[in-house]
């Protein structure tokens, strides 16, 4: 028995049983212990003694470049270890050291193990390309062609797959004349391992060979493959039905109008291949001989769903619901999660192919939304908000009251997933699925979101113990308060903001209202943050509990940063009165480091001011869109409200105005009948008619603006479509009527009567003004102070 190998010529000689036994490297042993004086002398030990400091890939430059026959020998055995460890270094240090080819050559020979000539097979491939052609044709080619025909099933199959390596090396002429002929023979190959190599390297090779090779040689050899499949080789079903795609692809040119019909008839039968009503018994009747055939049945129909989208473009997607719609069904019905699984991962991009004709399978979108397992849900919403965009038609031409108008179950559905993810373990699935929320206000009405998702969000912020679900709730309800068209819904989910969480009874409620503040400050202007939030964020500095005064510390230089100067004077010396209180009176060591930190930071920031600055410009400009298009949403309030009134006159007084007109007569009509809508020029109808078209017609189109695929930089998106769709009309509005909109919009007055159960607010909202800039901000401002520290003094926080 041999002794065991030091450390040296282990490292050496790691790969040895990938290329022979151990007794054909028994002289390349290198030891530094006395070994037996029968083997080697001093200066052969010393020949063939290597530093054992040397990296492998120095080592093996240097064994190439000095070293004996057999050290060249073993480095080249070596090469697919050395490519996986560090392929860049081994190309372009060791590759190029390799001169003599004879080493490999003897290697491959038959009368060496099965191991050297599976390691000559790999190395060949990996070589070709770095040989000049001369060399490739005299001594490569026919060492190929050697392995290739091997009395080893194993090493036919290894060459068969390193052809394609082979042919990207040998060029398109060597690849006609060698490489096709020996994968026509290798697909004859009585080893199904060797068939089923043979033809997945033609598939891959599709793209060298030209239209003559493909019609009058690959083709007839995929239709025996196909034909072959069901009748004896079933083990080749697994790669074919994988490979369908590309292969239906690559050959497309050359299909008659038969053999195109044979191959969708194929795709359809693999894909319902094993499926219960074709072997005439269920899941509980399967005898155990055939679990392993059901295992390979389920792998076929995984694989016919990953295809499909390709099979669309094979079929042309003008002809989806004729060819391949019951197909689709049946793959999304399926009973193995895996296949299921694989449709919700293709679902995107089938219904980017079907374009104006994905209303054909909304309903295998709800299925799947509604489908019993996580899995399946969790592939399907990483494209949600892309798929919905396309199902509900949104476009240039589309309106509001045309959201969603061809899906009714769509809601239910999305809401009934959401509960289920939230009822698992599986929270990040659930996390997925609300920032997925945020595409909501581009799909469907602000009305439909506030009575069917926002409650919804209030509830996993305030009962979810999960930190990412409530921080992704936080978020998506900012984006709907955002986006909600209604001034008395969006005061409503502002008060219960503050109520509920900055004034609630539990201080973890409080701290997610500071992540809220925080995500405000992202989302919204500086002015709307200013207006509604600041005083109520800067009050929890008097929170009894040490963890919420440590976390509002940290948001305060953000908070600061909303505030211009000098119409924001008197909120910036609130804000330094409580950082001074926090310094004269935190009694907490932790807290009152971080006060200590806060300070420093917040005295070095720079305020920006009412006029732009140069150093401020991109960010006051887009502050300034932001808050551009909240006003515009306000406005588009209005507008819409106008409509509705117009809309809404009865069929009674339309009647008698087109009896007025055909008529002709002067007779005089009662001054209460609505024959125009009031406009901002009351002495010419026509043109007040124009403005409020205009003005819809903006509405509409903001409506319409594609959110960002990301909706965590939501920011960015608000500013190109802004600038894009919004500069001209908001700087057309005359500066009257921004002022109104502005105090009529943002003064926090509502009748309470009137508010859902839901959203019944107990006190009025606190707020804040910018000074000078609204007018009647001003003449109330000697009220405000009042209403702001009513609701701020009567919180009791609790612990």
């Amino acid at each position: 028995m041999h002794p065991p190998l030091p450390a040296a010529a282990a490292m050496d000689f790691s790969q040895n049983s990938l290329f022979g036994y151990m007794e054909d490297l028994q002289e390349l042993t290198i030891i530094e212990r006395p070994v037996r004086r029968s083997l080697k002398t001093p200066e052969e030990i010393e020949r063939l003694t290597v530093d054992e400091d040397l990296s492998d890939i120095d080592r093996a430059v240097y064994l190439l470049s000095a070293g004996q026959d057999i050290q060249g020998t073993s480095v080249i055995a070596n090469l697919p270890c050395l490519m996986r460890q560090n392929p860049a270094e081994t190309l372009r240090r060791v590759l190029p050291k390799v001169r003599i080819l004879n080493p490999l050559v003897s290697k491959a020979q038959l009368s060496q193990t099965v191991q050297s000539r599976l390691v000559s097979c790999k190395i060949l491939g990996k070589l070709t390309n770095k040989f000049d052609v001369h060399t490739i044709k005299r001594e490569i080619i026919p060492l190929v062609k050697s392995l290739c025909q091997d009395v080893e099933y194993e090493v036919r199959s290894c060459m068969c797959r390193q052809l394609e390596n082979i042919a990207q090396g040998v060029g398109t002429e060597l690849t006609k004349s060698v490489v096709l002929p020996e994968l026509v023979e290798l697909s004859r190959d009585e080893g199904s391992s060797v068939r089923l190599a043979a033809f997945e390297t033609l598939v891959n090779l599709l793209d060298i060979f030209d239209t003559d090779d493909r019609s009058q040689t690959i083709l007839p050899l995929v239709k025996s493959f196909c034909e072959k499949s069901f009748k004896a080789d079933e083990s080749i079903l697994i790669s074919l039905s994988f490979h369908l795609g590309k292969l239906c692809h690559g050959l497309y040119g050359i299909f008659t109008p038969d053999q195109h019909l044979r191959f969708l008839e194929f795709y359809k039968k693999l894909s319902t291949l094993g499926l219960p009503q074709e072997n005439g018994h269920s899941e509980n009747q399967v005898p155990p001989q055939l679990l392993e055939q059901e295992k390979k049945y389920t792998s076929v129909r995984k694989n016919c769903a990953y295809n499909l989208p390709a099979m669309i473009v094979f079929v042309d997607p003008k002809n989806f619901h004729m060819e391949l719609y019951s197909t689709f069904f049946c793959l999304c019905h399926d009973p193995e999660v895996p296949v299921r699984y694989t449709i919700a991962i293709c679902f995107y991009e089938v219904s980017k192919l079907l374009n104006s004709g994905v209303y054909l399978i909304h309903k295998e979108l709800i299925t799947l939304l509604e489908d019993e397992s996580l899995e399946v849900l969790d592939a399907l919403i990483v494209h949600l908000p892309e798929i919905l965009e396309l199902m509900s038609g949104v476009g240039e031409s589309s309106g509001q009251e045309n959201k969603l108008s061809a899906l009714p179950e769509f809601i239910p559905a999305l809401t009934a997933a959401e509960q289920r993810a939230a009822a698992s373990l599986k929270w990040r699935t659930h996390e997925k699925l609300l920032d997925t929320y945020a595409c909501l206000p581009h799909i469907i009405s602000s009305d439909q979101i506030y009575y069917r998702f926002l409650q919804r969000m209030f509830t996993i912020m305030m009962t979810n113990n999960v930190l990412p679900v409530q921080k992704a709730a936080s978020r998506t309800l900012c984006i709907f308060l955002r986006y909600n068209r209604k001034q008395e819904q969006r005061h409503e989910i502002i008060q219960k903001l503050i109520e509920q969480l900055g004034q609630g009874k539990s201080y973890w409620n409080r701290l997610r209202f500071l992540d809220t503040c925080e995500f405000i400050i992202e989302i919204f202007s500086k002015s709307f943050f200013c207006k509604y939030f600041f005083l109520p964020t800067i009050e929890l500095t008097h929170d009894p509990v040490a963890n919420v005064r440590m976390k509002l510390c940290s948001l305060l230089p953000k908070v600061k940063a909303t505030l211009k100067i000098p119409a924001d004077k008197h909120l910036l010396q609130q804000l330094e009165m409580c950082v001074r209180k926090l310094l004269c009176q935190e009694k907490d060591k932790d807290v009152l480091a971080i006060v200590k930190r806060t300070v420093l930071e917040l005295d070095r920031m720079e305020m920006s001011m009412d006029a732009f600055q140069k150093k401020f410009y991109e960010k006051d400009l887009l502050d300034q869109e932001k808050e551009r298009e909240e006003l515009l949403l306000l406005e588009m309030e209005q507008i819409e409200k106008e409509k509705q009134q117009n809309d809404g006159r009865s069929m009674s007084e339309k009647i008698f105005e087109k009896k007025r007109r055909d008529t002709k007569t002067s007779t005089n009509l009662p001054k209460n009948i609505p024959v125009s809508v009031p406009g901002p020029s009351s002495a010419n109808p026509a043109t007040s008619k124009e403005i409020k078209k205009s003005k819809l017609i903006r509405s509409q189109s903001f409506n319409n603006q594609a959110f960002h695929t990301k909706y965590g930089t939501l920011d960015k998106c608000t500013s190109k479509s802004s600038t894009a769709g919004y500069a001209g009309p908001v700087s057309g509005i005359t500066k009257t009527s921004i002022l109104s909109l502005t105090d009529d919009s943002f003064r926090p007055t509502r009748n309470a009567s009137s508010l859902p159960a839901a959203f019944s607010p107990s006190t009025p909202l606190p707020s804040t003004s910018r000074g000078a800039s609204h007018v009647a901000d001003a003449k109330s401002s000697g009220s405000k102070d009042q209403q702001r520290k009513a609701p701020l003094k009567s919180r009791k926080s609790n612990p």
